[in-house]
């Protein structure tokens, strides 16, 4: 019985540490909002610190979607605990609020702009997404009219794609490689027009760890909602995307 009982306790651990071990992909953080709003996908500044402190003092490194897929490429060397910090719409306090944070603590993101809610009511405007640009923030798509696209049709999903891209990068003279689906929703004739599109790389709302090693169109993250148990809950998330991403690797 007790021989029993240590084998057990021994393959309980094994697996624990197999869990918890690096390995798997890269943490993609999928942020909306930083600011005070009473909403699910809005966090608090001084949630949002907590947050970018706790990923400096263990050993993240920001990095963008572009240099992760450098790396696979042979442009370059991880480092040793790379994240990406993404933002979806293109809030303005994104700008004004998350991006000094994230520069206080070393870091850069992502942002995923909404090409046709630029300059509108609680949105950035250009001259703000070049400032981001300038300072070290990487811009990608997140459509034209943050349409659902696997409820459109095939043509009307291309034209979003194709629009969005044309028109942010004609407003920011820099090239853009990565979309994030709108609702984290989207088909195989989505993914195709993605690629048709001249995308790199799209990020999905599904839970796990990002990874070039399988479809770069379908981009795990995870999702950074409005704590209900403050940090530890942000741990928590990060926990369980290298959870997932562990038991992905087994499929």
């Amino acid at each position: 019985m007790i021989r029993s009982l240590q084998v057990i306790g021994a393959f309980i651990l094994i697996i624990s540490l197999w869990l918890l071990a690096p390995g798997g992909g890269v943490p993609i953080l999928a942020y909306h909002q930083v600011g005070s709003l009473p909403e699910i996908y809005s966090i608090d500044a001084d949630e949002f610190d907590q947050q970018m402190q706790y990923l400096a003092e263990h050993g993240y490194t920001a990095i963008s979607l572009s240099e992760l897929f450098a790396a696979k490429q042979g442009g370059g060397m991880l480092p040793s605990r790379p994240v990406v910090i993404t933002f979806d719409d293109g809030y303005e306090d994104n700008y004004l609020t998350a991006l000094p944070i994230m520069e206080k603590y070393g870091m850069k993101g992502t942002v995923f702009v909404i090409a046709g809610q630029v300059g509108q009511t609680e949105y950035m405007t250009w001259e703000q997404l070049k400032a981001m640009q300038q300072r070290g923030t990487e811009i990608g798509s997140h459509t034209y009219s943050h349409v659902a696209l696997d409820e459109i049709s095939p043509p009307e999903q291309l034209a979003e794609l194709v629009r969005s891209k044309q028109v942010i990068e004609a407003s920011l003279g820099q090239s853009v490689n990565f979309l994030a689906y709108p609702y984290g929703q989207y088909d195989s004739a989505t993914i195709a027009g993605v690629q048709q599109a001249g995308y790199t790389g799209a990020c999905t709302g599904r839970p796990g760890l990002g990874t070039t090693s399988g479809d770069v169109y379908q981009l795990n993250r995870v999702n950074i909602p409005r704590p209900k148990y403050g940090l530890w809950e942000f741990r928590l998330r990060l926990l369980r995307a290298q959870v997932y991403g562990k038991l992905a690797s087994l499929w």
